[in-house]
């Protein structure tokens, strides 16, 4: 197999992450940047896939210790320690993110200051379904579709798999424009109003749809579109 530094720029799993965006890498991709090189006859990638292989996924990596990652064939000590790195970083991150379950939603702002951080870097239109419990609580929030300037077209029936699946007593709807402008197009409140109706007839009521756009937002319940 070609080494790294053999294949397209556009290919190599630094530069594509830094002009894709690291959604479009692979598991073994965003694992060969940790890992940074490969072994005698076997490139990065190719090193990366085979050490997922044996673990069946990133989870099981992610557990191992750090003698037991050092044991691993082409990990030595300095690749356990980033890998260990990388893995504790991301573990605070998923526990400090936990912060948003305790906190009861009772305004579009509290939402905005929630999901601004996560969406105004994004580059691709994503669109969210927050689920809520009774006493207006996130219970979990699902990323259900991601795309281009067609993306916030999603099937209500998307959107109240998540909610059923959830037990959610209402929803929020969430998406981004990566161009920063907070305007919902005609298409944005035609396709809210016709979730809404569903939420009617599935006794899922839709709290909001918000859009974030960059550092500002736009409640559809603030502008009387729902």
């Amino acid at each position: 197999m070609a080494k790294v530094k053999d294949l397209p720029i556009d290919d190599r799993p630094r530069e594509k992450l830094l002009l894709r965006g690291p959604q479009n890498l692979t598991d073994a991709e965003l694992l060969a940047i940790l890992l940074r090189t490969g072994t005698k006859g076997k490139s990065v990638i190719l090193m990366a896939q085979e050490i997922i292989n044996q673990e069946t996924n990133l989870a099981q990596l992610a557990s191992k210790s750090s003698a037991e990652l050092i044991k691993t064939s082409g990990v030595g000590k300095d690749k356990a320690a980033t890998l260990l790195a990388a893995f504790e970083i991301s573990r605070r991150i998923l526990s400090q993110a936990k912060w948003y379950s305790q906190k009861k939603i009772t305004s579009p702002a509290e939402v905005a200051e929630i999901f601004i951080p996560l969406l105004r870097d994004e580059v691709k239109e994503q669109f969210i379904v927050v689920c809520l419990s009774s006493a207006n609580k996130i219970i979990k929030f699902e990323k259900i579709s991601i795309g281009n300037l067609n993306s916030s077209v999603v099937h209500p029936r998307e959107i109240f798999k998540a909610a059923i699946e959830n037990n959610s007593a209402s929803i929020i709807l969430i998406h981004n424009h990566p161009s920063e402008n907070p305007e919902p197009s005609n298409e944005d409140i035609s396709i809210t109003k016709k979730m809404v109706e569903a939420g009617k007839i599935m006794d899922i009521p839709i709290f909001d749809h918000i859009i974030i756009a960059g550092n500002s937002y736009t409640s559809f319940v603030e502008r009387r579109l729902i």
